[in-house]
């Protein structure tokens, strides 16, 4: 797409920047499942929004025949309480059995924060001299009187936990909790898509107002900087990767590539998150006056894969990996089969990257309620790569794109 394109296509989104959204800053890594534990993290959904998530917890561990789903501070424990407190060798877990109301253990000095910032009432504390996992052990017991069962861990608890866990319930069965959380999260509830949307709209504008304001001799790391400049003014905080010229052909190339010269690529992949809920758009440009004819014919190809995609999804019909079958079909009849190199796509929520994978060997069906990225690429080391990367729902009918696709060239 042409700079004056660009900046015309954004001004609609930018229009929109008056919305604000207080929220906490993502991790370091954004895939991290564990958040900052010093950020203001106030519950903004409504709270019968985690009754029912609790309730569709707990109908699932019964139909898994599962007794208890035990989760620390993660996006699964964010997911069900509306907080993460963050983890630190003091022990805090939420408690959810298939029959019985929810508990979240946690440091007695802690309860008060706990029942405050987050959606779950019943809070019980453990004094500082004692065994945290004793008062897991009582819990369980109370909700479950008679016999031993099955627990289901959370996929990301950390190993000594699990260890203390299993040697203060021993009997107990311990399992991954990863097929239950994975499959409450899967399908997003309209709530979910609209905090999405918010962030799409934010990121879509801080990519055009940072495109506006490229200049020769910029760094990608002060280029990275505006980005996260531009996503914070609007409310919520964020960033990306952005690549210059033969660094755009590193799919996750890192700011150490060339300052900035005129006639040439420059690609952003970066996103936002509004009140738990996350972005991840991917735009690749030409800076200068003229686009070269390889430029051209690449962004063109790579654009045509995405199509095809989104085209071919139908909902509860198409597995993953046919859409990614669909995009590579059309950059390898292009011939540059083997420059596209990773998979299609992932799925998007309150992780950037989460279930479900757009890649080879996923027979999942897409089904309505998922969010999904589809970002086909082309990379050529040592010249340039393009990517272009969308988020995308699927409906009752279709693949609906949740953000603006650009125009070929």
């Amino acid at each position: 797409m042409e700079r004056r394109e660009l900046l015309a296509a954004g001004a609609a989104v930018i229009a929109d920047w008056r919305l604000r959204i207080a929220d906490s800053p993502p991790p370091p890594n954004p895939q991290s499942a564990i958040r900052n534990p010093r950020s203001v993290q106030e519950p903004t959904l409504a709270p019968e929004v985690f009754t029912r998530r609790i309730e569709r917890a707990q109908a699932e561990l019964k139909s898994r025949k599962l007794d208890f789903l035990i989760a620390t501070p993660s996006t699964n424990y964010e997911y069900f309480t509306g907080y993460n407190p963050g983890r630190s060798e003091r022990l805090i877990a939420v408690v959810i059995p298939a029959t019985g109301k929810t508990v979240v253990v946690c440091p007695a000095f802690e309860v008060e924060r706990i029942k405050q910032h987050g959606a779950i009432a019943d809070a019980r504390g453990w004094e500082e001299q004692a065994n945290p996992y004793k008062l897991v052990n009582n819990v369980v017991r109370e909700l479950k009187p008679r016999g031993n069962g099955v627990i289901a861990l959370e996929a990301s608890t950390s190993y000594d936990v699990s260890l203390a866990l299993a040697d203060q319930l021993s009997g107990w069965k311990f399992v991954n909790g990863a097929p239950v959380t994975e499959r409450l999260r899967i399908i997003k509830a309209p709530e979910e898509v609209a905090l999405i949307r918010r962030a799409i709209t934010i990121t879509e504008a801080a990519i055009a107002a940072t495109f506006a304001q490229l200049a020769a001799g910029q760094s990608e790391r002060d280029v990275a900087q505006l980005l996260s400049r531009e996503m914070q003014q609007r409310g919520a905080p964020g960033g990306g990767l952005v690549q210059f010229g033969p660094s755009s052909a590193l799919p996750h190339g890192g700011p150490a590539g060339p300052t900035l010269e005129r006639e040439t690529v420059v690609l952003i992949d970066c996103g936002c998150r509004v009140t738990g809920y996350e972005s991840d758009i991917t735009r690749t440009i030409w800076f200068g006056d003229s686009p070269s004819d390889e430029f051209k014919k690449v962004f063109n190809l790579v654009h045509d894969a995405q199509t095809a995609a989104i085209e071919l999804g139908r909902p509860l019909y198409t597995p993953c990996q046919e859409m990614d079958r669909a995009a590579r079909k059309v950059i390898a009849d292009g011939g540059y089969g083997p420059s596209f190199t990773h998979r299609l796509g992932h799925g998007l929520g309150m992780d950037g990257h989460e279930v479900p994978y757009l890649v080879e060997g996923n027979d999942t069906r897409l089904e309505p309620g998922m969010v999904f990225t589809i970002e086909p690429g082309i990379y050529q080391l040592g010249h340039f790569g393009v990517r272009i990367e969308d988020d995308c729902l699927m409906t009752d009918k279709g693949v609906e794109v949740l953000s603006h696709r650009t125009a070929k060239l």
